[in-house]
């Protein structure tokens, strides 16, 4: 069985008789591969098809200069890092300088001992295994730190996508308890009316591109007014301003969002050619807002206005947007309503609600102020 070359030792030399004379010298070595190539010019395609890890190159060539040959390896990729070993006629210091310093790595007269000779291949040739040995440990580390950052910047989107921003930047820095009051903030929930029974009716494919057709459009409208969307719980999307940063607008931006919400909507019903409607409701007060969860987390909020806003959507109208009085005295005469009056609220007794319709004119508002 035939031992691995380990070394393999490219001679460029016009004399057949030098290449001869180093083949003898460098035979009956165990690891070591020979090739040997007379023309200068066909040098570049046999170290590319030989792969030496030594170079042994005569000084003086036919028809190019000794230091423009090694100037020729070290352009070229394949063997820009190859050791090359000039082989010259005589010793000569000013020469040997000259090589040594533009590129080459070794210099010796021919023919070398045979000793000597194999001396420098082999410890040039494991100089350069350990030299691409270390390269392939940077790029797979390289890799792998690339792999690190695109993984950290997966994890980081799918963060975003489920947290605030804020909140997402402060659980990176390492809190245990993420927990905060908020005075006035104002929350939405939107249903679906009689989505329960329309999705008995639908294939599984188009119900979930449905709704996520629906949702994708008010998470649209969430982000261009500023409101957090919190969470969907089966056809019920829910979504909150005035945190975690607070905004003295939040009200305004919810309501926004909110008659937003009514047109996207009948735009999809109409395109779908489906008559389904969306009810929607309103409340604004303090809450307690968190991240629960370990391995997957949650944004959520808490308090007494979660529950009144869930309540102003189940008992509103369908395609109406149901207020509570405390939102609507935020919003005063900016936007439009319809009183309802005093309702059962279950939980809250009789609890005066209204209808928004929709912002209010310039002239209303003048009227307003006065």
């Amino acid at each position: 069985m035939t031992s691995p070359q380990r070394h393999r030792v490219l001679l460029v030399d016009d004399q057949p008789m030098i290449g001869e004379a180093v083949r003898r010298l460098l035979a009956g070595e165990e690891g070591i591969g020979f090739e040997f190539c007379r023309e200068a010019d066909a040098a570049l395609e046999a170290a590319s098809r030989f792969q030496p890890t030594v170079i042994l190159q005569d000084l003086v060539m036919p028809g190019i200069d000794g230091l423009d040959m090694v100037r020729r390896f070290r352009a070229v990729s394949s063997t820009a890092n190859v050791p090359i070993i000039v082989l010259s006629g005589k010793e000569e210091p000013t020469v040997k300088a000259e090589m040594l310093t533009n590129g080459a790595s070794d210099y010796l007269v021919k023919l070398p001992d045979r000793v000597e000779l194999l001396a420098r291949v082999r410890t040039h040739s494991e100089g350069y295994a350990r030299l691409l040995e270390r390269n392939a440990a940077f790029k797979a580390l390289e890799q792998s730190l690339a792999d690190l950052e695109r993984e950290k910047e997966r994890s980081e989107k799918l963060l975003l996508n489920i947290l605030p921003a804020e909140i997402a930047d402060r659980l990176k820095d390492g809190p245990s308890t993420i927990a905060e009051y908020f005075p006035s903030v104002t929350v939405l929930f939107a249903d679906l009316c009689g989505f329960t029974e329309f999705s008995q009716t639908i294939a599984p494919r188009e119900l979930v591109g449905m709704l996520d057709e629906i949702f994708s459009a008010f998470d649209q409208l969430a982000g261009s007014h500023g409101v957090e969307k919190i969470k969907t719980i089966g056809d019920a999307y829910m979504a909150v301003a005035g945190l975690p940063i607070p905004r003295p607008d939040h009200a305004d931006a919810v309501a926004k969002m909110a008659l937003g919400m009514q047109e996207v909507f009948r735009d999809v019903m109409k395109a779908r050619g489906l008559a389904m409607q969306v009810r929607i409701g309103m409340h604004t007060g303090p809450v307690v807002a968190g991240v629960i969860g370990r391995h997957k987390f949650t944004y959520d909020l808490w308090g007494d206005t979660v529950n009144l806003a869930s309540r102003m959507e189940s008992h509103g109208e369908p395609s109406r947007i149901h207020v509570s009085q405390a939102t609507r005295e935020i919003l005063g005469n900016r936007f439009r309503f319809a009183d309802r009056g005093e309702i059962p609220v279950k939980g809250k007794g009789l609890v005066h609600t209204s209808f928004l319709l929709g912002r209010a004119g310039a002239s209303e508002v003048e009227v307003g102020r006065r």
